[in-house]
């Protein structure tokens, strides 16, 4: 069942679910409840995924650095943007506080779209505003061509400081570690013995497992990717 970030962690503290998959590792406080209930917990890093920034098909800023993602998201930039992510718990909005805010507070101009896909929607539709989504949610799923992102809004090309590139968030960037907005996932287990949690973790820890990450366009961890190089001729 789908629930955000911040359920997840709030149904394994509460006894509710043995088996969460989030984007972050417990933290101190919450290790050291099941320490002090001396009850056996572990997690898994099985997969990363991109965080994708989309605009609005009119809006000019498609390629922008870490500043600038700074500057929209304390409302500071240049032109005002109503900041959209999919809810107030969720992974995405942990990740991009912790990852870019750090410290500082984000703008007031926050808007809550419910989903992933309300995201992209409410994006595709204004176009002051600009979203925060996982990889999947901003592919093409047309089928008229793979590896390729919605024609509903603009990706945005992120800035890498140590390459001096502009990246989208494609798997292979990903894989390449060159993409600067990804995130980790795990799998955190708090079964006391084996049970269907752990024979989980071990189906998506092996390939078959593993390709159902590779096909929602995360980079799994556990089986071997090989990246080649090609050169496309357009005549």
């Amino acid at each position: 069942k789908y629930k955000s970030e911040e359920k997840c962690l709030e149904d394994l503290l509460h006894h509710k679910s043995n088996l969460i998959f989030v984007t972050r590792q417990l933290d101190e406080k919450e290790r050291a409840y099941f320490k002090q209930k001396e009850l056996r917990i572990s997690s898994l890093h099985v997969a990363k995924d991109g965080i994708a920034m989309i605009i609005n098909k009119q809006a000019p800023d498609s390629f922008l650095n870490k500043d600038q993602i700074r500057s929209i998201l304390t409302n500071k930039y240049k032109r005002p943007y109503t900041i959209v992510f999919d809810n107030a718990g969720s992974s995405t909005l942990r990740y991009i506080q912790d990852s870019i805010l750090k410290t500082e507070a984000i703008s007031p101009q926050v808007y809550a779209a419910k989903s992933n896909a309300a995201v992209v929607d409410y994006v595709a539709s204004n176009p002051k505003a600009i979203g925060f989504v996982g990889l999947d949610y901003v592919q093409d799923t047309s089928g008229m061509q793979d590896n390729s992102f919605t024609k509903k809004v603009n990706v945005v090309a992120i800035y890498n400081d140590s390459t001096k590139e502009f990246y989208q968030p494609f798997q292979a960037y990903i894989a390449l570690k060159v993409y600067p907005l990804v995130r980790k996932l795990y799998f955190i287990n708090s079964e006391q013995k084996v049970g269907a949690g752990t024979d989980f973790i071990n189906f998506v820890c092996k390939e078959r497992g593993q390709l159902i990450f590779a096909h929602e366009h995360m980079f799994p961890l556990h089986m071997e990717i090989i990246i080649r190089e090609t050169n496309l001729n357009t005549h």
